[in-house]
């Protein structure tokens, strides 16, 4: 009889923890994407290798014609768009720095490819150097202060950003109307940044190109999650799927919802899998450990995290993975050292609130309280409405007492689970 009992308390422990794992919440589908998993062919990318190929073909012939190294240049950077080799960004450098040196970096038009570039690599700081002379030259002068916009957006450089939006102010223009968008969203006025990006949905459905709108659709996709605008986000990845089957992102955007909100993670993996297999970026590896220690698969964990470690060893990548390099040495007592010089140089390299946030976290993991609090009500605190530098402000508040402060902004978080992601919901209980 006892043995019975135990069956059934098992059965119903079981039942406990699916109903935990997974949520009525369902709106995705996999008819409506399984056709985008395994795909034989990526059109795309065998146009862009065409196209490097032809190029390269070029040069060889003419090897003085340094305008076919850019030509090269933005062959390479789409490569790398399509499937996340850092190899292909690195060539896209090197043709463009070829191309620059051929015109003593005089020609604006090179010049932003090379900043477009660096911005690819985290390089933000060279990226200005070189926008400011592109600006100098002042050939096609809106256009180097759209980037402009970017960059010092990515620096924290706030003035900087609101004086260059000025100057391009244009309620018709599809590249103002983006940089309004990502400008209001720093600012934490989602509403408007939403607002701002379906207008320019409008404007880049009325150019039928179909790049501008495939960028669209993901960004508005990306937005509507964080609104807790779960269907649209799901229906406008898909739009993005259909002008582009290939595109990873939108892939593990779904792969997100089905993982963060309908709590599904065997098929957010499946979704997963399909991904790495089209693309090489390392962060997809991080997206994987979580899932998979959601499910409390700690050996499916340490080999994703592995498999991301061994990736971002290539030199190549540079300082592109930074963040997540902090993220994941904090947690390991034996790394706490390195995490806090990898953020350091991120805070001297970029400034910004999400920059002295990886340092004040990695000071907190290494029992720097103390030291962690007065980076945040310094510099984080009040000065980005990112839920997780908002998480981490929350528990370096209650270790240093302050744990009033700690739960309001832990109400706060509450409404950003989805964003955070099913571990962090647990960990939220905590503080």
């Amino acid at each position: 009889m006892k043995y019975i009992q135990l069956i059934l308390l098992f059965v119903t422990f079981s039942l406990a923890i699916s109903c935990n794992n997974k949520t009525d919440n369902k709106i995705t589908n996999p008819k409506d994407y399984n056709a985008y998993l395994n795909i034989d062919k990526n059109i795309s990318l065998n146009n862009s290798l065409s196209e490097y190929s032809f190029w390269e073909n070029k040069l060889i012939e003419t090897p003085n014609q340094y305008p076919y190294n850019a030509k090269l240049a933005t062959a390479n950077s789409t490569i790398f768009q399509l499937t996340g080799n850092i190899k292909a960004l690195k060539e896209a450098e090197q043709n463009l720095i070829i191309a620059n040196e051929k015109v003593n970096y005089t020609n604006a038009g090179y010049l932003r490819s090379l900043a477009r570039n660096y911005i690819s690599q985290h390089r933000f700081k060279e990226a200005l150097s070189l926008l400011k002379k592109a600006e100098e030259n002042g050939e096609k002068l809106q256009l180097t202060q759209f980037m402009l916009i970017d960059v010092n957006l990515e620096l924290g450089n706030l003035q900087a950003v609101e004086n260059y939006l000025t100057e391009v102010k244009n309620f018709k223009s599809f590249d103002y109307l983006i940089r309004l968008s990502k400008y209001n969203d720093h600012l934490g006025n989602l509403d408007k940044a939403i607002q701002y990006l379906e207008a320019s949905l409008e404007i880049a459905k009325s150019s039928k190109n179909e790049s501008l709108l495939q960028w669209n659709y993901t960004n508005l996709a990306d937005y509507y999650g964080h609104a807790g605008r779960i269907q649209d986000s799901y229906n406008a990845y898909l739009k993005s799927l259909e002008l582009n089957p290939n595109d990873s992102y939108a892939k593990k955007g779904i792969a997100w919802i089905v993982y963060s909100y309908e709590r599904n993670p065997e098929e957010a993996l499946r979704i997963l899998d399909a991904v790495t297999k089209e693309n090489a970026a390392p962060d997809y590896h991080l997206l994987k450990a979580e899932i998979a220690e959601f499910t409390r698969n700690t050996e499916v964990k340490n080999k994703q995290i592995d498999l991301y470690l061994a990736k971002v060893k290539d030199t190549n990548y540079g300082v592109m993975y930074h963040k997540y390099d902090v993220l994941l040495y904090a947690e390991d007592a034996s790394k706490f050292q390195k995490a806090l010089e990898i953020a350091q140089q991120e805070v001297n390299e970029r400034p910004t609130a999400q920059s002295y946030d990886l340092l004040a976290w990695s000071l907190y993991k290494s029992g720097e309280k103390e030291k962690a609090l007065k980076i945040s009500e310094n510099h984080v605190i009040n000065k980005t409405f990112e839920p997780e530098a908002m998480l981490h402000t929350a528990y370096i508040l209650k270790a240093n007492g302050r744990v009033e402060e700690a739960s309001e902004i832990k109400k706060e978080l509450l409404g950003a689970v989805y964003e955070l992601g099913p571990l962090v919901e647990k960990e939220l209980k905590s503080i």
